[in-house]
């Protein structure tokens, strides 16, 4: 049977995506092959939040095709997800040697398309279209035992986005929000946590608008802490988190579940975006400056040493000094554990690209240099603080950069790196910190609990 390659850019959610495909693929009877070169088939799943990234698969592509031609190797090409939704038949028009194009609600498509292809009872395929029931299509993992799947799992709860940020194009690529059942969503997890997987991170654009239309309040809970509820019933599961929320979503009853579920990991990745009330409301984000602060306080008052990330954008159309110092002072008030950082990019057919007063991109390089040194000195601060202290981590598999070093994670979402053997994969287990990386701790095994 043929080998096939996936390339994932972007967001976890891709990730997932890319995982489930390889699957499918898999149970058809492909092989994964190992590098592009020796594939059959090679796969780019891509991503338009930002025009870098899209450059960056259609570059791929071009060298692909362009060795695949002077090596005289027959090989199948394609795009998949968010820019194949975005850009469709202008894929192959431009790319002329591109066999298949395959948008976001197709994933599930994949292995039958190929098949067509590789038989040659079709030449180019691009499938586009919006597909009923296609949230609940994306359920097969690859639990091989490598260190990333094997103890950790991803599980798409829902697709698309309601929001419309004037600065985003995910509403166009990924359509209206669709949730799954929770009976379904807990039936993938059961299954997971039987062969082996410790840790469930619930996937979604938005994954706090999960079910609103199809859930009522429950006890003055929301649809998505209901499937917390339901999700952290499991036996055998230890842990639970959840990306990416939207802070219109921590009500009163997400906030109290990290204080009532043990499962549910200290640790909130809530993009914040600006610290400026005027640019918050330019972007449609639909929360002020005290509004987010106030989510802050709550979450840290429910749990006081829950780890807080977000993303943030530099140079939104018509940011100002004051606009960008109002952002750099939030960050000095919340102390951010870390924070992903953007130099706004213009996305067609957005509100945001037709704004006045575009800023330079020599200013937003230089803002996004002066925000990300605020973050980094924080963070450096916060870790250093973990020297001494004993943590607990779910230890994940051997570290990708050194084999003799395993790696896991603590319940805050820090990396700790140690000196362990393939026995210790899987387990929760406490270490002492003694010294800290660039973003990642450093355990003695002297005084790890075997």
């Amino acid at each position: 049977m043929p080998s096939v390659f996936i390339k994932t850019y972007g967001c976890q959610m891709n990730e997932r995506d890319s995982e489930a495909v390889a699957a499918q693929l898999v149970a058809k009877g492909y092989t994964l092959a190992k590098s592009e070169a020796s594939a059959d088939v090679v796969l780019l799943n891509t991503c338009s939040v930002r025009d870098l990234a899209e450059q960056k698969a259609i570059n791929k592509m071009k060298n692909l095709v362009g060795t695949a031609r002077s090596e005289k190797r027959d090989q199948i090409v394609g795009f998949m997800g968010c820019m194949a939704q975005s850009r469709g038949q202008e894929l192959i028009d431009k790319l002329p040697d591109v066999d298949l194009v395959l948008g976001t609600q197709k994933f599930h498509r994949a292995a039958e398309y190929l098949d067509e292809l590789l038989a040659g009872t079709r030449k180019k395929i691009v499938d586009t279209a919006t597909e009923a029931k296609s949230e609940a299509t994306i359920r097969e993992h690859l639990l091989n035992g490598s260190a990333k799947t094997s103890v950790s799992a991803f599980v798409s709860i829902m697709q698309g986005c309601n929001q419309h940020c004037t600065f985003c194009i995910v509403p166009a690529t990924r359509g209206e929000e669709r949730s799954r059942t929770i009976p379904d969503i807990v039936a993938e997890c059961r299954e997971l946590v039987a062969r082996g997987v410790r840790e469930i991170t619930l996937l979604g654009q938005i994954v706090t608008s999960f079910g609103k239309r199809d859930y009522p309040l429950l006890d003055g809970k929301s649809a998505f802490v209901q499937l917390l509820d339901a999700v952290h019933a499991i036996e055998g599961l230890e842990r639970i988190r959840f990306t990416s929320p939207h802070p219109k979503g921590y009500g009163d009853d997400l906030v109290a579940a990290y204080a009532r579920l043990p499962k549910l990991c200290e640790s909130a990745h809530i993009p914040l975006q600006s610290g400026s009330d005027r640019l918050l409301k330019l972007m449609h984000r639909g929360y002020t400056r005290e509004k987010f602060l106030g989510i802050i306080q709550k979450l840290r008052q429910a749990k006081p040493n829950i780890g807080i990330y977000t993303d943030i954008i530099v140079g939104f159309p018509g940011e100002t000094e004051e606009d960008f110092e109002q952002t750099l002072s939030l960050c000095r008030e919340v102390q951010f554990d870390n924070a992903y950082i953007f130099k706004y990019s213009p996305r067609r057919d957005t509100p945001a690209a037709m704004m006045p007063d575009q800023v330079p991109l020599a200013i937003r390089e230089e803002r996004n240099e002066r925000l990300l040194n605020l973050v980094n000195e924080i963070a450096a601060r916060k870790y250093d603080a973990f020297i001494g202290r004993q943590v607990e981590i779910l230890v994940e598999g051997p570290s990708k950069k050194n084999a003799a070093r395993y790696t896991g994670r603590t319940r805050c979402n820090r990396i700790v790196l140690f000196d362990g053997s393939a026995r210790h994969q899987g387990q929760l287990m406490d270490v002492k910190i003694e010294r800290t990386g660039s973003f990642t701790l450093y355990g003695d095994p002297a005084v790890v609990n075997l």
